[in-house]
């Protein structure tokens, strides 16, 4: 009895042993002995990361000493986007506030009994008008740390600092690099006109571009995000201009009669396509940055709008109401066959084409605007938003793992991040009015 008793305990413990293993080695492969994060994996589990308060090295009251919070709220917010982790509630830790006193006295054991698998200590002080910040990633489970890292920066610089550190955590945990250090341009009508507004992909550290006290449409990012395409009507119509980012300075470069709207750029980012009206029908044409017409891509009866080029430049997809309803096709550049790619939905429109070489887009069956993905080469289909409200306008990241569009699930249209499944969805704005037709740039 007492042998098979035994025997029966070792065997199940065994299984157990052997299911926590293969729960723990998805994310922790045995060779590395480390945590690593495969993005590539249809099924992400989300890693549990306790971030207590950062320690203020000075101890100086009259030097914000609310950094202490503040600065972990930025790391804890990139983290959570990213959609990778968890970070934990600071009321479930063991741990006073005041025994944090040292970023390497670490009791693992604290830690580990309340599931964190990642601990992020921090601390920062200052250097004359500087702000030095240091953080250390550690695995609670092997209790070593796998990341230290410093930055120095001007203080008002600091969310910057941040969203540099919580990029080198992504980096070290997945090998790739994150959105966080990533930039937006957006619609608002905020100041009581359609205006261009950048930010940080967040949505914080807002300016607004264009003062034209008119209506201005559609802004796109150039791909080495140095440059803005838009339409404004400031001057009689919808007309394109583009701006440089770094000078300010911004230029007219198509006036033609009619249309100058919806202007996306080629990958390598030496010229455009958009649509205009200069021949009474509204169709797609190519463009260099001067304005100059490389190309006639459509010539039909129908209203051909939103271009966007394939990751190679050698396909387009845009919106066409050719059939009746707007139907998003794909074209060929280089002989001009063209494909239609949506039959379900009474209006379809606003492509976006990933460097991962997915389409997102709009898509109105019932009552509301919903975002659907779409595979270009086998037509698959997966539906991204559901009974929230009105949702539009989307844009890929540049590495094509997440998308920025608006909704008005609250009310105003806002804007919202999720990631490629639909999933992790969170809204980054706050502000008064509607924030819409986002673009996102490195």
């Amino acid at each position: 009895m007492r042998n098979n008793f035994n025997q029966s305990n070792i065997i199940s413990c065994l299984v157990i042993f052997g299911i926590f293993l293969s729960t723990f080695f998805t994310i922790i492969p045995c060779s590395s002995g480390r945590l690593y994060i495969d993005i590539n994996s249809p099924s992400i589990p989300k890693i549990k990361v306790a971030i207590p308060d950062f320690i203020n090295i000075n101890n100086l009251q009259n030097h914000n000493a609310a950094l202490t919070a503040e600065l972990p709220g930025i790391i804890s917010n990139d983290l959570e986007i990213s959609s990778y982790f968890k970070v934990m509630d600071k009321s479930s830790f063991l741990v006073e506030k005041n025994n944090l006193g040292s970023l390497d006295n670490i009791i693992f054991k604290d830690w580990s009994v309340i599931g964190a698998e990642l601990l992020l200590m921090g601390a920062y002080y200052y250097v004359g008008n500087k702000i030095l910040i240091e953080v250390k990633l550690y695995d609670v489970f092997w209790g070593k740390s796998i990341l230290s890292k410093k930055v120095i920066g001007q203080r008002k610089d600091s969310r910057h600092l941040m969203h540099s550190l919580s990029n080198s955590i992504i980096r070290k945990l997945t090998g790739h690099n994150g959105i966080t250090q990533t930039h937006l341009a957006f619609v608002s009508n905020a100041s009581g006109y359609k205006e261009i507004f950048y930010c940080d992909y967040d949505g914080y550290n807002q300016i607004q571009l264009t003062f034209d006290k008119n209506i201005t449409l559609l802004p796109r990012l150039s791909p080495d995000g140095q440059k803005l395409v838009y339409t404004s009507y400031k001057d009689n119509g919808p007309k394109l201009y583009m701006r440089n980012l770094a000078s300010g300075i911004t230029k007219r470069i198509s006036s033609r009669p009619g249309l100058n709207i919806g202007a996306t750029w080629f990958p390598d980012g030496n010229m455009m396509a958009l649509t205009l009206s200069i021949k009474g029908n509204p169709d797609l044409f190519t463009m260099d940055l001067t304005g100059k017409i490389i190309s006639r891509l459509t010539n039909y009866w129908g209203i051909d709008v939103s271009p966007t080029f394939s990751p190679k430049g050698n396909k387009i997809a845009y919106v066409s109401n050719r059939s009746g309803n707007p139907d998003i096709y794909i074209m060929t550049i280089a002989d001009r066959k063209k494909q239609r790619l949506t039959f379900k939905g009474k209006y379809n429109s606003s492509p976006s084409w990933s460097v991962m070489d997915q389409i997102v887009f709009v898509s109105k069956e019932g009552s509301f605007f919903d975002l659907f993905t779409l595979n270009p080469h086998d037509g698959q289909l997966k539906q991204l938003t559901k009974n929230q409200g009105n949702n539009e306008d989307p844009c890929w990241s540049p590495d094509g793992r997440y998308i920025i569009f608006s909704s008005d699930r609250e009310g105003r249209y806002n804007l919202y991040i999720m990631n490629a499944t639909g999933q992790n969805q969170k809204r980054i704005t706050f502000g008064k009015g509607d924030y819409t037709c986002p673009s996102w740039s490195p």
